[in-house]
């Protein structure tokens, strides 16, 4: 085990600073200094070794987190990224993506700060590269088999290294002109450089995944030709339907989804051009949606220049401490500071938008709100509160609703659940022989810790129908389970 005495003895619990804020708003470089890694292993040895690690339970991957968090504090970094990367394809976009469930596991975190799970982590596998650990591990021999994976995102990546490594002939293909999905285009650059991407991507090629990027399984390539070309097909297509907003005034101009707002940002941000872009440069802008999404689009507006940022949410102000509803170790809902709020911006909760308010000209110029209170019915209005806010430019980030049924899915023919996602059975085969299901496709949208361990599971699915019946993958999850969280 880790320090027997480490949580005694260093009962603080230490992260890597934030760069100031003035300074970060220059550029779009990821927002956290480097930490020393003495102090990253001082944290590591405050792991307790429990003899239940509820942690375990609280990560989908299953991750060894007491064993890596032991190989840690000894300086042991070489077989602490084998321990971490036995559970885990991609530690480095955990390690800076996922709200860690793992640490409102941990048991120390009961009555002290947890451990560092989430910084330890990202450590470990950034030092990995730094020092030329992560290397390609092609497969001794090719199965003979063919699979397609429909989506690059972290679902579809670890499909695609996992049977890759079990010996088939993986092709995955991604609509957009590079490959990551979400991961490329969706996250800012300030919360995941597309370096740290693209050099997983490079270890993925060289072991033998193939990346057929810019084409659109459903409109450049049929479902049916995919099936006609390759053994088996993944679909991994990431919940994408957004949840609108409908109201009078959604039609105005300066009115839009956050996807639709993100991604030409993040080209840019990485140098690209893009023609008719809308950015927040002296613009009151409203982002309706609290979550991440919500905090990506108000970093984004900072730095394009906003003149104000106001993030409205329905519900009301999560508390401090954990509700009584949501004991340890559940995941709780509490109020969170991400990097993004910490940079300015009002965070107004418990309200509701009636009405979008426009000009003469069709452009959106202000936001009709009212205040509601949560009951057993729903929410009600408070009487007396309504209200106007200016704003120049809406985003909308209210979550998905699941996959783009048109297309693909619908060419294969294969069945929806009552959610609208596409039905699996234990082994995320569809109602479709050989056509699989991994990720939010199927699951609905989720923390991407799920995603790769949906990933993972659906490889073992796909090795064992391929291989006749039986796979040595690794399987974490099956597509009944669901977090400890409420």
């Amino acid at each position: 085990m880790a320090d027997p005495r480490g949580f005694l003895s260093t009962r603080e619990r230490e992260l890597p600073r934030r760069r100031p804020v003035p300074v970060r708003l220059m550029d779009w470089r990821e927002i956290f200094e480097s930490q020393d890694p003495a102090q990253v292993q001082r944290q590591a040895g405050r792991c307790m070794d429990c003899g239940i690690p509820f942690c375990h339970n609280g990560c989908p991957l299953g991750n060894r987190i007491p064993e890596w968090n032991d190989l840690a504090w000894k300086g042991d970094w070489g077989e602490a990224i084998e321990q971490l990367h036995a559970t885990n394809n991609f530690p480095e976009f955990t390690g800076r993506l996922c709200p860690a469930p793992c640490e409102m596991a941990c048991v120390l975190g009961i009555n002290q700060p947890a451990v560092t799970i989430k910084q330890i982590e990202v450590t470990t596998i950034d030092r990995a590269f730094d020092t030329g650990a992560v290397t390609p591990k092609a497969p001794d021999r090719l199965s003979g088999k063919t699979v397609a994976v429909v989506g690059s995102g972290p679902a579809g990546l670890a499909v695609a290294q996992q049977l890759t490594r079990a010996g088939h002939t993986v092709a995955v293909f991604e609509r957009a002109d590079k490959a990551g999905g979400l991961l490329r285009y969706g996250i800012p650059e300030f919360k995941m450089q597309k370096s740290v991407l693209d050099r997983r991507l490079a270890q993925m090629t060289a072991e033998g995944t193939r990346f057929r990027n810019g084409v659109d399984v459903g409109r450049d390539l049929t479902g049916k030709a995919l099936c006609d070309r390759y053994d088996a097909v993944v679909l991994a297509l990431g919940a994408t339907v957004p949840r609108d907003l409908p109201v009078p005034g959604r039609q105005l101009d300066g009115v839009m989804q956050a996807m639709e707002f993100l991604p030409p940002a993040n080209r840019v941000a990485l140098g690209e051009k893009v023609e008719g872009q809308v950015v927040a440069t002296g613009k009151d802008v409203i982002v309706i949606g609290g979550g991440d999404t919500g905090a990506d689009c108000i970093g984004t507006a900072h730095r394009q220049g906003a003149r104000s940022v106001t993030s409205l949410e329905i519900m009301p102000r999560p508390g401090q401490d954990r509700p009584p509803t949501q004991p340890w170790p559940t995941y709780p809902t509490l109020f969170r500071v991400a990097g993004a709020h910490e940079e300015g911006g009002e965070r107004v909760y418990a309200v509701n938008t009636k009405e979008i308010l426009g000009d003469e000209l069709g452009r959106v110029r202000a936001l009709h709100l009212v205040e509601v209170t949560q009951g057993a019915e729903g929410f009600s209005e408070v009487a007396g509160t309504e209200r106007e806010i200016p704003a120049q430019l809406v985003l909308l980030a209210m979550g998905f609703l699941g996959p783009q049924t048109s297309g693909v899915v619908k060419q294969l023919g294969v069945e929806l659940d009552e959610r609208s996602n596409i039905k699996r059975d234990n082994a995320f085969m569809t109602s479709v022989p050989g056509v699989f299901a991994a990720g939010d496709a199927g699951r609905g949208q989720s923390l991407i810790v799920w995603a790769i361990a949906e990933g993972r599971s659906a490889a073992a699915g796909v090795d064992a129908y391929l291989m006749g019946g039986s796979s040595a993958l690794p399987r974490p999850v099956n597509p009944t389970d669901r977090p400890l969280s409420v």
